[in-house]
């Protein structure tokens, strides 16, 4: 007989066909962090994916905080029935919107085991309402994820050429294959060059490979580029304030290459039914 969990995660997999969530987990500082789900998010939007970002993490200076949502703007209050889904969505810019799960939240709700379901499947529907999701996230103390939603979508862990990040990166896939087992996991980089990048990716896939089994893959980089900073400063994306600069091309690239991946995915999924 299948319990409760495997037939919700049974149904997720039956019901979500066509979309595709990205969960990140970051090892950079708030406003690296944010600015990359921004302008990747906002990558996606122009080139007609409809996208939502989802605000999963207990910082005060979240990507929420940065997009001025509203404290009871969460997915959390559509749970609690005190507000509804179209209230809890705010729009960013055409093809683009946000919400989070909850307000003020220390990683771990302490809700019921069931006002955690109810909390997913709010999410699984939010979710279904776009072509792309991307999850702002982070480990619960105990290596779980804040809501079981996340563990069925694609993890991609952010580093820099710093080498604290690299350690946290790899200690972050280390603590993931130990609760959840083998799986993949994507990597993007921030503030090097292509050739750098791909010898940050290399030493740490080589890494993962030899002592965890675990294969990773390459999503890209992000260059050091004034421009990026210009436009943050400016509340824009990099795209739209300057979309012929070498970080725009970039997350014009990764987003491509992700929503390629996506589609390649949910077509093998189609096959094997």
């Amino acid at each position: 007989m299948v319990n409760y969990d495997q037939a919700e995660g049974l149904r997720r997999m039956l019901e979500m066909p066509k979309l595709k969530v990205l969960t990140f987990l970051s090892c950079l500082p708030d406003a690296e962090r944010n600015g990359m789900l921004i302008n990747l998010s906002a990558s996606f939007a122009r080139q007609g994916k409809n996208t939502l970002m989802v605000d999963a993490k207990s910082s005060s200076s979240s990507l929420s905080a940065w997009l001025n949502l509203k404290s009871d703007q969460t997915l959390l209050d559509v749970a609690r029935q005190q507000r509804t889904m179209d209230s809890v969505i705010k729009q960013v810019s055409p093809g683009l919107s946000i919400t989070k799960v909850a307000h003020g939240m220390q990683k771990s709700l302490g809700l019921p085991a069931a006002g955690y379901r109810e909390l997913s499947k709010v999410f699984d529907m939010a979710a279904s309402r776009s072509d792309l999701v991307v999850v702002d996230c982070e480990l619960n103390a105990d290596d779980t994820f804040l809501l079981s939603s996340f563990e069925d979508s694609e993890l991609i862990i952010h580093v820099s050429a710093d080498p604290t990040t690299i350690t946290n990166a790899y200690a972050l896939i280390k603590r993931l294959n130990n609760r959840f087992g083998r799986r993949s996991y994507g990597i993007v980089v921030s503030g090097v060059d292509h050739a750098q990048g791909q010898l940050i990716f290399t030493n740490l896939a080589k890494t993962a490979r030899r002592y965890l089994a675990v294969d990773i893959k390459f999503v890209g980089e992000v260059p050091a580029d004034v421009h990026l900073t210009r436009a943050t400063e400016s509340g824009r994306t990099v795209i739209d304030a300057f979309p012929l600069s070498k970080a725009a091309n970039a997350f014009v690239r990764m987003a491509e290459k992700l929503v390629s991946t996506a589609s390649q995915s949910l077509r093998c999924e189609a096959m094997s039914f």
